[in-house]
């Protein structure tokens, strides 16, 4: 079997169907993590245990499940599920290949039965290798939205492309430690303690993270300004300027579990899904009508049992760690680690699905 796909171009999302992914793309996003900057930034705190309850709620809601459908959404791009201006294909559509399914499971044995074995043998290591990992994953899932519902044309460089990617995922993954690095490194710690695993102190000193802001600042910054200049249409370029500087503020004022635990719930996740959505032809029909509900139902669908067979591996995980802590911290952490195992295979799906996108 030749891996490459039948059909060639992005994954233009029709103009018909953009109304009803902005509520995923949009205002899912924008208005809980808006909510949660001005909490905070006005001096809410919340009791320990609450930190975790986007974590918690990520289980079912958009969180684990987001990546679950990757067993159908890369054979639908491959046979030509993304095609969207040749209507006499959509019979296709339907179709599931069955050798592009027993692509997605090999990928999914391989990369994540490897890395699993990675956090057993080198723990600290692999945290960091998931942080790496995350930055850029948590980037390049900005790219579809950015460009195919928001309208910004000043991605049509690769090399903006880049840069953008290394913006918004140091965002989530950097920003807390410039203001929370305590709590980034108990953090850290709780992943790598259950496999008997220590975090080396160095990157959260003042002069590390004095060094990390000035590089952030300065990438977010140089990247803005060469979308300015490249933009046709600034309205794009706007969105993705305001969306840059809410996620800075948000990650400075809300701690980091809270945060990324509401981030990947209500951001990236709802994202992804909307990418999903837009390559299965029934659903994108019923998005070009105006609908979301019944396409959404059958995401749900079409993700359970795979986010059961998750959940599985989270206990599985629980119970061949060397020392797992029996509290909410503890549980939090193994959960991360099975996520973190997850990442890796979902992060060459969604690769191979910006291939065929032509973003690279």
């Amino acid at each position: 079997m030749a891996l490459t796909r039948e059909v060639s171009g992005s994954e233009g999302v029709p103009a018909t169907a953009r109304g009803p992914l902005r509520i995923l793309v949009c205002w899912l996003p924008w208005l809980p993590v808006a909510a949660a900057t001005l909490a905070f930034a006005l001096g809410l705190s919340v009791p320990r245990e609450w930190r975790y309850v986007p974590l918690v709620v990520s289980v079912a809601a958009f969180g684990l499940p987001h990546g679950a459908v990757d067993w159908a959404a890369l054979p639908r791009a491959a046979v030509g599920g993304a095609d969207l201006y040749r209507p006499w294909r959509r019979g296709r559509h339907a179709r599931l290949d069955r050798r592009w399914l027993a692509v997605v499971g090999l990928v999914y044995l391989v990369f994540g039965g490897a890395y699993a074995v990675g956090w057993f043998l080198a723990p600290a290591a692999a945290a960091v290798a998931f942080l790496a990992l995350t930055w850029f994953h948590w980037g390049q899932g900005e790219l579809h939205p950015l460009r195919e519902v928001l309208g910004a044309d000043h991605l049509d460089a690769r090399w903006r492309r880049g840069l953008t990617v290394a913006v918004r995922g140091a965002l989530p993954m950097g920003v807390p430690l410039l203001a929370f690095p305590g709590r980034y490194r108990t953090v850290l710690d709780s992943f790598v303690a259950p496999f008997g695993g220590t975090v080396p102190a160095w990157p959260f000193g003042a002069d590390g993270r004095l060094a990390l802001g000035g590089a952030l600042a300065a990438l977010t910054v140089g990247t803005l300004a060469a979308g300015y200049r490249a933009a046709g249409d600034r309205r794009g370029w706007a969105l993705d300027a305001g969306e840059t500087a809410l996620l800075w503020a948000y990650f400075l004022a809300v701690p980091p579990v809270f945060a990324v635990g509401l981030y990947f719930c209500c951001w990236h996740a709802p994202r992804h899904v909307a990418r999903v959505l837009v390559l299965d032809g029934r659903a994108r029909d019923a998005l070009s009508r105006g609908h979301l509900a019944g396409p959404l139902a059958r995401f749900a669908r079409e993700a359970a049992v795979p986010t059961l067979i998750a959940l599985v591996g989270c206990g599985a995980l629980w119970r061949l760690a060397p020392a797992p802590e029996t509290t909410l911290e503890g549980a939090a952490a193994v959960y991360l680690v099975a996520i973190a195992v997850l990442t890796l295979p979902h992060v060459v799906v969604v690769t191979w699905l910006d291939r065929f996108a032509g973003y690279w």
